[in-house]
């Protein structure tokens, strides 16, 4: 069966271990899929390369790339095979290099984990590419969207808004409209199907900036968009905030 792509906004490391309404959420999307996936692709935000990359280990390690939580974060393991055959093919696909020695960042493993705690399906994280634009990852998803009929399911990782700055100053009360108003922005966009001004995010959304200081966590996005193709429906699956400025959106796409 052909699987959906996904955007998940992936919050802070440490939602593992808390019931935010971001992990209730993760613990249900198994249930919102067609079927149980044969392998998953993750585009996490924090695997930042020049050039694509994937992984290629058969078993990728836990990678604790963050610094300041519980010490009971730093002993937590996703065991999940990897798949050095999928990593080929969607190597070969987008002329990307195989990497066999990285493992999974929390972008990765964070969310899976609370979805697919057994850890048995298959695992392959793509890298994404900061200095290229939204139609780059675009162009990568549409060039990745056959893997889908065989069962892999495109997972991107970022966050509907990420302004750290604002969320460790911890002074909002409330939702400040700069997460109101691109937050909706984007639902429109995506309900629309309107791919183009998508695209121009970054001239076309309100308070971009503001929001997505950096890109990062907003591209892994148009790699599922791209994969699921342009006649595809969006289906918001959650909505949160957390610190008042973290928007947790997450879409399904097909």
């Amino acid at each position: 069966m052909k699987m959906p792509t996904l955007f998940i906004s992936h919050g802070a490391p440490d939602m593992v271990l808390h019931e935010t309404p971001s992990h209730l959420f993760l613990k249900g999307l198994p249930k919102l899929l067609p079927e149980a996936p044969q392998a998953i692709l993750v585009v996490s935000a924090h695997w930042e390369t020049a050039e694509p990359r994937v992984t290629g280990s058969a078993a990728p390690k836990t990678i604790h790339d963050f610094q300041g939580f519980p010490d009971e974060m730093y002993k937590l393991v996703y065991p999940a095979p990897g798949s050095p055959a999928l990593a080929a093919k969607a190597a070969d696909i987008l002329g990307a290099t195989v990497d066999a020695e990285r493992g999974l960042d929390h972008g990765a493993w964070s969310p899976l984990m609370i979805a697919f705690p057994e850890a048995r399906i298959p695992v392959v994280q793509l890298s994404i590419q900061p200095d290229k634009d939204a139609a780059w990852h675009y162009a990568s998803g549409q060039k990745l969207a056959p893997l889908r009929e065989e069962g892999v399911l495109i997972m991107a990782t970022g966050n509907t808004t990420h302004n750290l700055r604002a969320a460790f100053r911890g002074h909002y009360t409330s939702v400040p409209a700069e997460v109101r108003e691109f937050s909706a922005w984007l639902y429109k966009m995506l309900s629309d199907k309107d791919h183009q001004q998508l695209q121009d995010w970054e001239t076309a959304a309100p308070h971009a900036r503001w929001n997505h200081p950096t890109p990062d966590h907003l591209l892994p996005l148009f790699v599922a968009l791209g994969a699921a193709g342009p006649d595809a429906p969006a289906r918001r699956i959650h909505d949160s905030v957390d610190f008042n400025v973290l928007a947790m959106d997450s879409y399904m796409f097909g």
